[in-house]
């Protein structure tokens, strides 16, 4: 007898109480609603590193000869773009950036890669940009026949 009372007084209870509680749609706060919208609005919008070119030759160079090219490139998305880094594959290859600095959509920048004509023969050296951007990173490559420097002159055409 006493186990009745007991679970019947336990039903009785979760009933009562559980009639009190909100529905569900009375507990959605709208302005929490909007929030979360734009939030992921925001999220979709994403910078797009659109380079003038990727790759650049600077042809046949005398060993030891400073090169530099410039990668323009424009943010062709919809959120500002910010480059955080960029790095290259040897020490005797320099990328200038402008780093940490938003370029708003529409906008564009310069990416200097500075060689200073090491090695000899055929030689390819990599940049990888890291940024904001879908990717993550985005890469560049620069190449050059480097003629030693007691070797044939260079040709001219």
């Amino acid at each position: 007898m006493k186990k009745t009372i007991v679970i019947a007084t336990a039903f009785l209870s979760l009933t009562v109480f559980s009639c009190k509680e909100k529905k569900a749609t009375e507990k959605i706060d709208n302005n929490q609603v909007e929030m979360a919208t734009e939030r992921d609005q925001a999220a979709k919008k994403v910078p797009i590193m659109s380079f003038d070119k990727t790759f650049h030759d600077f042809g046949q160079i005398a060993q030891g000869t400073p090169q530099e090219t410039i990668f323009t490139f424009t943010n062709t998305g919809d959120a500002p773009l910010i480059i955080t880094n960029a790095t290259s594959s040897c020490g005797c290859t320099i990328p200038e950036y402008p780093k940490n600095t938003p370029i708003a959509p529409g906008e564009s920048g310069k990416l200097v890669v500075k060689f200073n004509g090491s090695g000899q023969n055929q030689v390819t050296k990599t940049i990888n940009v890291q940024a904001n951007t879908a990717n993550g990173t985005e890469m560049l490559k620069i190449q050059a026949f480097v003629l030693a420097a007691n070797g044939p002159a260079i040709p001219t055409n």
